[in-house]
């Protein structure tokens, strides 16, 4: 049977639909087509002097940790290491624009971000020695434990942040994500529920090019990573990730709009990972040196350096005293690292529950008692 010869067909006239207008014009949510800067341009010159100068001093600290935590991987004190080198302006802005009642969100690569919003370097790299633990209390830094699983950490943000909205707190959340994270299905979630809601989160992409050793081009055929905002609602800004005073204020206008309201924003920084994904990775691989070459001559430091050497805010005995601090940093990092870190085995039964069940008592019990005769039996040897 045909439509024109179902019962009452001949009489059914389609109606037109209305006219249809979007929930919200794209036209405001749409990114810049190029990367926002401030550093070689005119705006340069009404950056704060003492912004900058704290800028430089975190830039250069941040690349110091980055090359000792390195250095710790060769020699055994750390399981792993994802460098941040290259990237520091990002890391470094993320932890600055915050304030002491937010909360940051990193992701595995995101240790310097801990350390510049105040967290020990040690207890930064206690989850990447080995340890099952995060090294740091969550609550009191307001630093949510280095996610591993990609992407993950946003959903928690967004819950976080909207939790927080609900009670009447004055709090916003920063979630950082690689490129890579983009490609997962946490990232559509986070971004869907945060627009939705409304809720008071920043969502910072550090497109680095690779994710591990898949270009951007690979997982996606947007415009821009910055572009993904608009389809669900929220603004899309796009900066130059290794111009550090640029990152400082988009991420600021948009923590500034989250507080007051305005809903989540969605950051891309373009950067460049400068060093091999962790210190298992052979980027020779996927890469050249001239890629690389060309992308050392905009480094975060240097351009940061030579706009302020250029306005006579830094000389070289200012840049000395910075690059003495971090050595100082450096050197504390590795004495640290150096001294073996004294472990209770009985730890392992401490934190799986708030209250421990019959079955973890009962392998705790075992546990001891077999301490216990190791114990009794190494006293005995020495007896002998």
């Amino acid at each position: 049977m045909t439509v024109q010869e179902l019962p009452g067909a001949a009489a059914y006239r389609p109606t037109p639909p209305p006219a249809w207008k979007p929930l919200t014009d794209p036209a405001p949510l749409l990114p810049d087509p190029e990367p926002y800067r401030v550093l070689g341009t005119d705006a340069a010159a009404h950056a704060d002097p003492e912004l900058l100068l704290r800028l430089y001093g975190e830039l250069v600290r941040g690349r110091r940790y980055n090359t000792q935590a390195t250095a710790l991987t060769r020699q055994g004190r750390l399981a792993v290491y994802p460098s941040s080198t290259g990237q520091e302006a990002c890391e470094v802005a993320a932890a600055l624009v915050l304030e002491e009642r937010d909360w940051l969100f990193p992701s595995y690569r995101d240790t310097l971000a801990a350390v510049a919003r105040g967290l020990d370097p040690v207890d930064a790299l206690t989850l990447l020695r080995g340890d099952r633990h995060t090294g740091y209390d969550p609550r009191e830094h307001r630093i949510a434990p280095l996610c591993t699983p990609l992407a993950t950490q946003l959903p928690h943000a967004v819950g976080l942040a909207h939790a927080a909205r609900l009670k009447g707190d004055d709090v916003v959340a920063l979630a950082m994500v690689g490129d890579g994270g983009t490609s997962e299905g946490d990232f559509h979630e986070a971004l869907n529920f945060a627009a939705v809601w409304r809720a008071p989160v920043v969502f910072l992409v550090q497109n680095n090019g690779f994710a591990i050793s898949v270009p951007l081009a690979k997982q996606t055929a947007a415009p821009s990573l910055a572009h993904k905002a608009v389809g669900y609602g929220m603004p899309g800004r796009l900066v130059d990730g290794n111009d550090a005073v640029a990152v400082h204020q988009v991420l600021g206008e948009a923590v500034a709009r989250a507080r007051r309201g305005g809903g989540p924003t969605l950051v891309e920084a373009v950067t460049y990972r400068m060093e091999a994904h962790t210190n298992a990775d052979d980027a020779t691989r996927y890469r050249g040196d001239s890629e690389v070459e060309a992308w050392r001559q905009h480094d975060p430091i240097l351009l940061l350096e030579r706009d302020l050497t250029g306005r006579g805010l830094l000389d070289e005995e200012r840049i000395g005293t910075v690059r003495e601090a971090a050595e100082r940093m450096a050197a504390g990092l590795r004495e640290q690292m150096n001294a073996d870190p004294v472990l209770d085995p009985m730890d392992l039964f401490t934190h799986v529950y708030e209250q421990q069940t019959g079955q973890l008592r009962e392998q705790a019990a075992r546990l001891r008692d077999e301490l216990e005769a190791e114990h009794d039996e190494s006293g005995a040897e020495e007896r002998r």
